[in-house]
C-alpha cells in the first residue's frame, strides 16, 4: 500500500464515513485511493468553507467526526471561518491538509506556506505534519482520538505529497473510545449546598447538556428546587420542541442578557462557559455575570454532563420530580404581506416531525425560537462561533448525517453569499434541504451595531453604503437555479407557505427567497439603542417585560 491507501483504510476502520473535499495537485494520490475504500463517502464542494462547514454540520448530528480534504495552506485558510465555528462549538472534525512533498519545501514554490501556524488558530489541541509514510497511519489514529474526545475538537493532519504516494503504508487499528469523567462528590455536595442555601440559583447548560437525557435531569432539578434553567446563546445542538424541556436562551444583546441574569446568586455551569458580551462597547462591562454572583462548575466540557446532572438530581432528591414540558402548540398560519416574523410563524406552523433546523437568520430570526417552541420535536443548530456563512454548509453535512430527516436552513442574504456554493453540493448529492433566505437587502445586524457602538450620531452615505445590499439587489432564485436547486420567491405569507409546503413534500434541495423588510429597521432600529441604554434605570419588572418584547 502507498500512504494514501493505508490512510483511507485507517479512517474507515475508525468509523470515519464521509470526507468533504476540495482537492488540488498535492492531494491527487488521496483522491485516486478513494475508489479502493467503499466505506468512505467522498463529497465534493466548490469552496473550502463549504467543506469545513459541512464537516461541522455532519459531526453535530452524527455524533462523530467527518474528514475534510483541503489543498495546502491557502485551502485551509479559505475554510477557517467554519472551522472557527466548529472549534467554538466543540465539534469533532478531522482536517487532512495536503502539503508539498518534503523535498520540494526548500524551494519555496508559489503555494508554499506555514500550514501548521495557520492550523493552530482553529485546532490548537492537535496539529501534526506527518513525516513519513510509515508513521502516517499512527498520526491519523492520534488525530482521530484527539478530535472525538471530550471536548470534541478540530484536529489537523498535514499530509505531504511524498508521504501520500510513498510505499509501505500500514493501516493502524482504531483508537479506543473516550471515557469521560463524572462530577466528583465534593463538587456535587458544594453545588447542592449552594442551591439549598436560599439564594436565587440557575443552571446554564451548553454542549452535551442540551440533549434529551441531560435536559430532563436539569428540568427535574429546576422543578424540584425552583431554580432557573438557561442555555447558551448559540447552542451547538439543542434538542427541543413539544415534550422536551425548554431552557431559556441567553440573549445575544448584552444588555438583555444582563436582565436575564440579574439577581442570580449562584450560576451553575454544565458544559458551558460563563456568559460574556459578544463585543466590547464603550462604558459597558464585558463580563455579564452579576458582580455578587458565585459561579460553580458542575461539569466541564471534558466531563459527562448528563451523568453529572443525574448525580446532582439524586443529591437534591429531585429524581422523581415532574419537569416542566411545553405542550404541543403551533402558531396560526400567517397571512398578508411577508415579514421576517411571518416567515418564522410559517416555519413553526409547518415544521415537520424530526426536522433539523439551522438558524443563521441573524435579526430576521429573532422570533424563530418562540414560534417553534411547541412544534414537533426537532434539533436546532446555531452559529456557535459567530462567523457567518455556516448555515448552508451545515445543512449539507446534517442532511448527509441524517438522510431520513428534513433539514431547514434559515439564513440572511448577506450570510448566504459567503458560502452559496453549498447549493451546488446539495443538488449534486440530492439532499433533502430547504434553504430559506431572508432577502432584506441589508446587513441589518450591522446597522443595529453601528448605532449601538456610538461610532457616529449621524452616519453618512459612505458609511451606510457599507451595510446596504440594494445596488444591485441579489436574486437568490437565479443563483439557486444556476446551481441546480429548485427555487421560489415569496413576498406574501400565502406564497411562502405554499412554497414551504411544496419543498417539504418533494425530495431534493429547495430554496425559498423570502423578500422581507428589515426586522429591525427604521424607527425600531433608532429606538433600540435608546431602550438598551435606559434598561438599567428602569424597574426590574419593566426591564423583564422589555426583554421579552425585544427577544422572547
Amino acid at each position: 500500500m502507498n500512504g494514501a491507501r493505508a490512510l483511507i483504510k485507517t479512517l474507515a476502520d475508525a468509523g470515519i464515513e464521509v470526507c468533504f473535499t476540495n482537492p488540488g495537485t498535492s492531494e491527487m494520490h488521496f483522491v485516486a485511493a478513494l475508489d479502493a475504500e467503499p466505506r468512505l463517502r467522498a463529497v465534493l464542494t466548490l469552496f473550502e468553507g463549504v467543506a469545513t462547514g459541512a464537516a461541522d454540520g455532519y459531526a453535530r448530528m452524527a455524533g462523530k467526526p467527518a474528514a475534510t480534504l483541503l489543498h495546502l495552506g491557502c485551502g485551509l485558510g479559505n475554510g477557517l471561518a467554519n472551522l472557527h465555528n466548529a472549534r467554538k462549538g466543540k465539534v469533532p472534525v478531522l482536517n487532512i491538509v495536503g502539503d508539498h512533498a518534503t523535498f520540494h519545501v526548500p524551494f519555496d514554490a508559489q503555494l508554499q506556506s506555514d500550514i501548521e501556524t495557520v492550523a493552530r488558530n482553529v485546532s490548537p489541541g492537535f496539529v501534526r505534519t506527518s513525516g513519513s509514510t510509515a508513521a502516517l497511519c499512527q498520526d491519523a489514529v492520534e488525530a482521530i482520538a484527539a478530535a472525538r474526545g471530550l471536548p470534541g475538537q478540530v484536529a489537523t493532519l498535514i499530509l505531504p505529497a511524498d508521504v501520500s504516494w510513498g510505499e509501505g503504508g500500514t493501516p493502524c487499528p482504531p483508537p479506543p473510545p473516550p471515557a469521560p469523567q463524572v462530577a466528583d462528590d465534593a463538587t456535587i455536595d458544594a453545588i447542592a449546598h449552594a442551591i439549598r442555601s436560599g439564594g436565587k440559583a440557575a443552571l446554564l447548560l451548553g454542549g452535551q447538556a442540551l440533549r434529551e437525557p441531560a435536559l430532563l435531569a436539569a428540568a427535574k432539578i429546576a422543578a424540584h428546587c425552583g431554580i432557573k434553567l438557561f442555555c447558551e446563546v448559540f447552542p451547538t445542538r439543542l434538542e427541543r420542541g413539544a415534550g422536551l424541556p425548554a431552557p431559556e436562551r441567553i440573549a445575544y444583546l448584552a444588555e438583555l442578557a444582563s436582565v436575564q441574569l440579574a439577581g442570580i446568586d449562584h450560576l451553575v455551569l454544565v458544559d458551558a462557559k460563563a456568559p460574556v458580551s459578544f463585543f466590547a462597547y464603550p462604558g459597558k462591562s464585558s463580563d455579564l455575570v452579576p458582580a455578587d454572583c458565585t459561579v460553580h462548575v458542575l461539569a466541564s466540557p471534558a466531563q459527562d454532563a448528563a451523568a453529572s446532572l443525574d448525580r446532582l438530581a439524586a443529591a437534591l432528591g429531585a429524581t422523581q420530580a415532574t419537569p416542566a414540558l411545553p405542550p404541543p402548540m403551533r402558531p396560526a398560519r400567517p397571512r398578508g404581506r411577508l415579514t421576517a416574523t411571518k416567515v418564522c410563524k410559517a416555519v413553526g406552523h409547518l415544521l415537520p416531525e424530526r426536522a433539523i433546523l439551522i438558524d443563521e437568520a441573524i435579526t430576521s430570526g429573532l422570533l424563530l425560537g418562540a414560534m417553534t417552541a411547541g412544534a414537533p420535536r426537532h434539533d436546532l443548530l446555531t452559529l456557535t462561533g459567530g462567523a457567518i456563512g455556516q448555515a448552508l454548509p451545515n445543512a449539507v453535512g446534517a442532511a448527509i448525517a441524517c438522510p431520513d430527516r428534513p433539514v431547514l436552513a434559515l439564513v440572511g442574504d448577506g450570510s448566504a453569499m459567503y458560502t452559496c456554493q453549498a447549493l451546488w453540493t446539495m443538488a449534486r448529492e440530492r439532499l433533502n434541504v430547504t434553504a430559506i433566505v431572508f432577502n432584506n437587502a441589508s446587513y441589518s445586524v450591522l446597522n443595529v451595531e453601528l448605532e449601538r457602538v456610538g461610532a457616529d450620531a449621524a452616519p453618512g452615505p459612505k458609511a451606510r453604503a457599507q451595510l446596504d445590499l440594494h445596488d444591485p439587489v441579489l436574486d437568490f432564485c437565479r443563483l439557486a437555479q444556476g446551481m441546480g436547486v429548485h427555487a421560489a420567491r415569496a413576498d406574501t405569507a400565502e406564497a411562502f407557505c405554499k412554497a414551504l409546503k411544496y419543498a417539504l413534500a418533494n425530495p431534493g434541495p429547495h430554496l425559498i427567497e423570502a423578500v422581507v423588510p428589515e426586522a429591525l429597521g427604521g424607527a425600531r432600529r433608532r429606538l433600540l439603542p435608546w431602550l438598551l441604554r435606559a434598561l438599567p434605570s428602569l424597574p426590574p419588572a419593566l426591564r423583564r417585560a422589555l426583554k421579552r418584547k425585544i427577544a422572547p
